[in-house]
């Protein structure tokens, strides 16, 4: 029966995403709050092994450490992702990751007890590999898994997720709760809990259907799979769109990331999840929440409620990315991501004029204050959850894997380069330093407008066709065919007359 859907097909998708995404939001800010209790650790336990206190230069240098292992963990785990996927299927790759976190939770929650803050270092890097790895196997597994016309909205979770997970960290890091002396070390240890609760349920999930069929070649897996999560038994619509998928790429076979960068017909897909994971990241979303606390001192925020604004802020961030869940199937990926970027360009330009003048005009505190709001709603609705949408969409079953592990290296190296880069910038900068964030976020809505297209209510063949124009490939198909769902037979063919790539 038709009912069954939704409550098959979201527990799966609740799972994966409480389990992984939820960790990755989380272990991005939970050391942010209690950040001054964890330097004091640092110093006392180096005291108490040489005699004398660490000196400011290296406790700045072990916490300069502390904050950027996590990206660089990332980094290392999105170039994990290709081969894992491949070899031990979305869903087995989701199970192996939670390795990554239940480890680091029980030496980061044991380090006090075990007086060393070498274990903090070593679980950061650990725990970013986790978030490299769930960050993008997470999008893949529940988008091979969507009917297309939830694709975006599910899509949309993962990124839902993480900005749960920030929230969540942010509540339980308040001094009143878990920020504070005692517990610090309990914090940074629940970052477990959800990986153990992925370990014990998520195998009752299937795999993907896709990779079942196309990687693995059992269609009767990928069929009960699909049974299961449609909640009926009438699949076979689906059944023949994948294999069709199989055929066209049987001639290309799987690509590698080098293959990747070499193969024409995927040209300007790949540029443009590149051009769309480098605007994410450098669009100055850590500015903002760099920035927020002393945009609310300015405004006249009471010093201890500063820590209940930057939870309010979360709020707003969890909360957009919820409106984006429902709007992203009626208004589409493309507008979705250029309002998004817009929006972000504007505030950040705006936000440069009032700190600039908040000490002389009296109510440019308050406008600080509504672009730091504005620009947390820009992001939540496009640049944050779009990216990764966009990866699965444009992208067949034999080349996702590899463009997952490009597209997550890019998110990660710019988080990682922000990360050393971002306090210099406002050293040398000042307030100017939105104006470059302004300017990453105009050239990224310029691209997308030309070249980017909208995927909505799309199969993954049909978007693949839409590109091979800009691409100047023809992809061959029996259109009457592909309307019945018959297998065709694809080639993907250079055209020998050429097309011009319009707009550029």
């Amino acid at each position: 029966t038709q009912g069954q859907e939704p409550n098959f097909f979201e527990c799966v998708t609740l799972v994966s995403a409480f389990g992984s995404s939820f960790q990755y939001g989380y272990n991005v800010s939970v050391i942010n709050s209690p950040a001054v209790f964890m330097q004091e650790f640092y110093n006392h336990t180096y005291l108490d092994r040489k005699g004398i206190p660490m000196e400011s230069s290296f406790q700045t240098l072990l916490w300069s450490l502390t904050v950027s292992m996590y990206p660089l963990g990332g980094f290392f785990g999105s170039l994990m992702v290709g081969p894992l996927v491949n070899k031990c299927g979305r869903k087995g790759t989701l199970l192996i990751n939670n390795i990554f976190s239940i480890v680091p939770a029980i030496l980061m929650g044991t380090s006090k007890v075990a007086k060393t803050f070498e274990a903090i270092i070593l679980s950061r890097i650990i725990v970013g590999v986790c978030a490299g790895l769930s960050s993008n196997v997470v999008p893949m597994y529940l988008g091979e898994m969507s009917p297309k016309n939830l694709r975006g909205a599910v899509g949309v979770v993962p990124q839902l997720f993480i900005t749960i997970g920030i929230l969540i960290a942010q509540i339980l890091g308040l001094t009143d709760i878990l920020g504070n002396v005692e517990g610090w070390p309990v914090l940074l240890g629940l970052t477990g809990i959800p990986a153990v609760v992925e370990l014990l349920l998520l195998p009752f999930f299937p795999e993907s259907p896709r990779y079942l069929l196309i990687q693995k070649g059992n269609e009767e897996q990928a069929r009960q799979a699909l049974k299961r999560l449609r909640g009926w038994d009438d699949v076979d619509d689906e059944i023949e769109e994948m294999r069709r998928e199989d055929q066209s790429e049987k001639l290309e076979g799987r690509l590698s990331v080098f293959n990747l960068f070499t193969f024409r017909a995927l040209r300007w897909q790949l540029i443009s999840i590149i051009v769309m994971m480098m605007g994410q990241q450098l669009s100055g979303i850590n500015a903002i929440f760099y920035y927020a606390n002393d945009i609310f001192r300015s405004a006249g925020v009471n010093e201890n409620n500063v820590q209940y604004v930057t939870v309010g802020i979360g709020a707003v961030n969890v909360f957009m990315t919820c409106v984006a869940v429902f709007i992203i199937e009626s208004l589409g990926r493309r507008l979705l991501l250029l309002a998004g970027f817009g929006i972000c360009c504007v505030s950040s330009a705006v936000l440069t004029v009032a700190l600039n003048l908040q000490a002389t005009v009296s109510w440019m505190q308050y406008l600080s204050i509504a672009c730091v709001i504005v620009y947390i709603i820009g992001h939540a609705i496009g640049a944050s959850p779009i990216p990764s949408v966009m990866i699965t969409e444009m992208f067949l079953q034999s080349s996702r894997p590899a463009a997952f592990m490009v597209g997550g290296s890019v998110h990660w190296l710019c988080n990682f380069t922000v990360g050393l880069v971002f306090l210099y910038m406002v050293e040398g900068l000042g307030a100017y330093c939105f104006l470059v964030f302004c300017a990453i976020c105009l050239a990224t809505v310029i691209y997308i407008f030309i070249i980017v297209p909208e995927t909505k209510g799309k199969t993954f063949m049909e978007i693949n066709q839409s590109m091979a124009k800009r691409n100047k490939v023809e992809i061959q198909m029996d259109k009457e065919k592909l309307n019945d769902f018959q297998p065709a037979f694809e080639t993907l063919q250079k055209n020998e007359e050429g097309y011009s790539i319009t707009g550029l």
